[in-house]
């Protein structure tokens, strides 16, 4: 009787103890927090002339860790090794422009938006595009995985022109790359990224044609699907980064003059 009971008592404090396991308090404990950034994507995610990381989501990294009272690292990651660097344990949370869609979130957690994408056709001169439904019986591509990827593919499989053809890439630079080149046509991407890429001067025979006909892709933080503490964290930080206007004026640093998108969505939640 009483191995047993001491065998209940036993197994009460381990229950009790997996309860208190968390993922929030491990990082707080740890003093680090490690950000899955993607460092192609300017102006959420760059490198300076020094090869230092920058841009909107780096900053959103840095103001995390800062109110978690830790200090930040940068995981630099390929759009399509978002996710499995939070599944790997490579990284503790993504900040790196994820589009929320309910497929991903079969396998991952999402904060509440803390960015909003409209999009454009970036092309090179000369391609004969002009606007979006031009680009059939085109050569295209995009980052593989990303919101707009699988839109376009979509589209163009839709099209159904034996002279058009998709090409999936994986990563934006490898985009422009290809698309000044020559080896694609076009590619639609967020309307922050066309401008960020026309003004820096570095591909001079490209430019945006106009609107790509795409739904407002919100984007979130993301962590890992059961980690329930740390996600509620995430939608915390992201109302006191509006309330307090720090998302304000990473928008104005980053993207520029403009008001910043509405991180709401009318009808659904205000």
């Amino acid at each position: 009787m009483l191995k047993t009971l001491c065998l209940v008592v036993a197994l009460g404090f381990t229950a009790v103890g997996f309860a208190k396991a968390d993922k929030l308090d491990d990082i707080i404990n740890s003093g680090k927090l490690r950000c899955a950034v993607t460092l192609d994507f300017p102006p959420m995610g760059s490198r300076d002339a020094d090869n230092n990381p920058i841009g909107f989501d780096v900053d959103t990294c840095n103001d995390l860790a800062k109110a978690l009272g830790v200090k930040a690292e940068i995981v630099e990651t390929p759009f399509p090794q978002r996710i499995p660097a939070l599944l790997s344990g490579k990284a503790d949370v993504g900040v790196a422009s994820t589009s929320n869609t309910l497929e991903r979130a079969k396998t991952i957690g999402f904060s509440n938006p803390y960015f909003v994408f409209t999009f454009n056709i970036l092309n090179r001169k000369g391609s004969g595009i002009t606007n979006y439904e031009s680009q059939k019986g085109h050569s295209v591509g995009s980052t593989a995985g990303t919101y707009e990827a699988i839109a376009l593919e979509k589209d163009v499989k839709a099209w159904n022109d034996p002279k058009g053809s998709f090409h999936p890439y994986q990563s934006q630079a490898d985009v422009f790359l290809a698309l000044s080149q020559g080896q694609i046509d076009a590619t639609d991407v967020t309307s922050t990224v066309a401008s960020a890429i026309v003004q820096s001067g570095k591909y001079p025979n490209l430019e945006i044609t106009g609107d790509a006909p795409y739904e407002k892709d919100y984007v979130a933080l993301i962590a890992l699907r059961g980690e329930q503490g740390v996600l509620n964290y995430l939608n915390l930080f992201i109302s006191h980064q509006v309330r307090t206007g720090r998302y304000q004026e990473l928008y104005k640093k980053w993207v520029g003059a403009g008001s910043p998108p509405d991180l709401t969505i009318p009808g659904v939640y205000e």
